[in-house]
């Protein structure tokens, strides 16, 4: 499908968050992806990830995660000083900002004309830890969480009792998790932790481990796996086809 973008500035309980929405060109109402990027916000690689699933007949948004704490359009280079500073972001943004924001995106969706109302969560790194938590909230039809990072280890500022982990039990639509084996980020340990509570849990998810590294998705850098990639996204439009176009 031929698609569209456009910027919206979004008003959250936390600001202003500036949204680039992906969308079919196409007449007609089309279900909402909610795309969350790594640290650096929305880069060239996390653009391009993000037309490739509204192809697939989504409208998909692409939220700056850390609006509170740069200037509107802030993109990280991938570089040190691109990294210590979405570092810096993730330590500073507490959970319950992510999730005021998820709420103000879903709202957001559910009142466009060109979107059915059903919508579902998507992301890589430390978005895949925002696509696991945006599945807490019961709006959210199903999730694909790719190298999800920081839930084993409850290391995200939340309040007491909030931690992404220990809250798994109210995720209620469909969630999948894939993992890198060569993933420092989440090794075997976190990973097990994260499975041993799916299973207890008794959530609806999928688990895959893969073997490949951290941000193997990104087609920028000598750890992306295209084959993979593609693979993943097969997978992603397969999930979001089947749990949200009902």
């Amino acid at each position: 499908m031929i698609i569209q973008h456009q910027s919206h500035d979004i008003e959250t309980a936390t600001g202003t968050m500036r949204t680039s929405v992906y969308r079919p060109q196409a007449d007609g109402k089309f279900p909402a992806i909610i795309f969350y990027s790594e640290i650096f916000q929305q880069t060239a690689p996390i653009a391009r990830s993000a037309a490739l699933l509204a192809g697939h007949g989504f409208v998909v948004l692409v939220p700056e995660v850390f609006h509170e704490l740069n200037p509107l359009g802030t993109v990280l280079a991938y570089d040190d000083e691109g990294k210590d500073k979405g570092n810096a972001d993730k330590w500073a943004k507490p959970l319950e900002s992510h999730d005021s924001d998820t709420q103000a995106l879903i709202d957001f969706a559910q009142t466009q004309d060109y979107c059915t109302g059903s919508v579902g969560a998507m992301g890589v790194c430390i978005g895949g830890h925002l696509a696991y938590r945006a599945a807490l909230n019961p709006a959210i039809k199903a999730a694909f969480c790719l190298y999800a990072t920081d839930i084993h280890s409850d290391t995200l500022p939340a309040a007491t009792g909030n931690n992404s982990f220990e809250r798994m039990a109210d995720i209620q639509g469909e969630i999948h998790f894939i993992w890198g084996k060569q993933d420092p980020h989440v090794p075997q340990e976190g990973r097990n932790k994260i499975y041993q509570q799916a299973v207890a849990t008794n959530i609806n998810y999928q688990w895959q481990e893969v073997n490949a590294q951290h941000a193997f998705m990104r087609d920028e850098g000598a750890r992306y796996d295209p084959a993979l990639a593609i693979a993943m996204y097969q997978q992603a439009v397969a999930l979001f086809s089947r749990t949200l176009y009902t």
